[in-house]
């Protein structure tokens, strides 16, 4: 297979990892999933708005994933496969700051 091809895959691959992750992590398997409240104390875990940022954090992925997959095409049309490869990456990797800058207002 071209390096096309495999960027391509491998795109669409993450892609359905980020919304399987927006649709399995729930309030039951939060306290095993979830990075940084399973860590918390019990009371920390009480205290934390976990509904709400699920919710938040459901959204969140889903954009995640539209756009940046979005943003992926748009390249991989104008460009290659690498280069929108590259780029796909920074898009993944620019929001996370506000989700964690947004994440920690869910805590009471």
């Amino acid at each position: 297979m071209d390096s096309d091809i495999i960027a391509l895959i491998s795109v669409l691959f993450c892609e359905m990892i980020f919304v399987i992750i927006a649709y399995t992590i729930n309030e039951k398997n939060a306290k095993y999933l979830l990075s940084g409240y399973n860590t918390m104390s019990k009371e920390d875990q009480k205290k934390f708005d976990l509904k709400n940022y699920l919710i938040f954090f459901k959204k969140f992925f889903l954009n995640l994933t539209l756009y940046s997959a979005l943003i992926f095409l748009l390249f991989y049309i104008l460009y290659d496969g690498i280069t929108a490869s590259l780029i796909w990456c920074i898009s993944i990797f620019i929001p996370m700051p506000y989700m964690i800058y947004k994440g920690n207002k869910f805590k009471k």
